[in-house]
């Protein structure tokens, strides 16, 4: 910095407003902006699974390039759920070459969203699998023994999100399940039976072609059997039930997106680890009914604003169930209903 020169030796020097230095500040040159870059050179990649923060996805699908990239979410996603299903749009490094890492910058709109809860209070969600078009509910006929409670509440969770139900019921080598699948009789549901040495592959399969469909069921029931023999090159670990308490071992630990090829076409299948509860706490209440579409007939008769509880006044279903025209299974069916609307109702 220069000084003048004063006119005495009493007088201060002073600044020279003209030889003073501005340091730039690169921060304060370039304006803050929330706005994110478009992306438009974006690929739009199946995200196929998620493993410590790194997902790998489907670039190409259903093209001669098709290949699997790994890839990381952007910072502006951070606080968003990406699972497997979602329709990621990926930049960066798509080569999928081996060291390689893209970035997932967005998420198309998905079509649906199958989401559990930890009990029927807790309306915190956790979101299973998106984009699936389809739930296959397996259930062993027996070892563990076939829960048909729990078989309702994935019936729930998948009309609620808008997904088609399909039913198997394996290990039927070792038990009949006539008695079992009588709890559902009425309900729009198809269903497989599988045994050990004869597993109902291409009847399944075919049921699969052009589908995204999701696999859930309790640890135990033969899932992973299933999987494996579906996509041989699935390799899916599988278990045992315990002799003692009659519980399966949890195998799968993640949700994994598989393709599926078959003579008539391809599809995906999602499988999911097994679970021994689901908790319906985020679905609405109003959707509960339509999980027993034969009750949901009946109860077009009710007055409005009918809870379907014992204690409903002039309730349809009870009294058709009382005069025994919902058959033999119709009482049961009937309090697994008020069993769950019971739930909601106390929340």
């Amino acid at each position: 910095m220069s000084w003048l020169e004063p006119d005495d030796e009493d007088d201060e020097p002073e600044f020279d407003e003209a030889d003073v230095r501005v340091r730039p500040n690169p921060k304060a040159n370039r304006p803050r902006t929330k706005r994110r870059p478009a992306h438009a050179d974006a690929q739009i990649a199946r995200v196929l699974g998620v493993d410590r923060g790194r997902y790998t996805v489907l670039a190409g699908e259903d093209t001669p390039d098709e290949h699997e990239v790994t890839a990381a979410r952007a910072r502006e996603l951070r606080k968003m759920p990406i699972v497997t299903g979602d329709r990621a749009r990926v930049v960066g490094d798509t080569t999928g070459d081996e060291g390689t890492l893209a970035r997932i910058v967005g998420i198309e709109e998905r079509t649906t969203l199958l989401r559990r809860s930890a009990d029927d209070t807790d309306q915190v969600e956790r979101v299973i699998v998106a984009n699936a078009d389809q739930m296959l509910v397996v259930v062993a006929a027996a070892d563990p023994e076939p829960r048909e409670r729990l078989v309702d509440r994935y019936l729930v969770a998948a009309l609620d999100a808008g997904i088609r139900p399909l039913l198997v019921v394996t290990k039927t080598d070792i038990a009949d399940p006539t008695a079992f699948l009588t709890h559902f009789e009425g309900l729009d549901l198809r269903v497989f039976r599988s045994a050990r040495d004869k597993m109902p592959v291409d009847e399944i399969g075919a049921a699969l072609v052009g589908h995204s469909t999701v696999f859930v069921g309790h640890s135990g029931v033969g899932k992973s059997t299933l999987v494996n023999a579906l996509v041989p090159s699935a390799q899916r670990a599988t278990g045992h039930v315990n002799e003692v308490t009659g519980r399966g071992r949890h195998t799968s630990s993640s949700t994994v997106s598989l393709r599926y090829r078959g003579d008539e076409g391809s599809g995906w299948v999602i499988d999911t680890p097994g679970v021994r509860s689901f908790g319906l706490g985020h679905v609405n209440p109003d959707n509960i009914l339509d999980a027993f579409t034969d009750l949901a007939t009946v109860a077009e008769d009710c007055p409005r604003g009918c809870t379907h509880l014992p204690d409903a006044p002039d309730c349809a279903i009870v009294e058709a169930v009382e005069e025994g025209r919902l058959g033999p299974t119709g009482a049961a069916r009937l309090d697994s209903l008020q069993r769950l609307l019971a739930t909601f109702a106390e929340r």
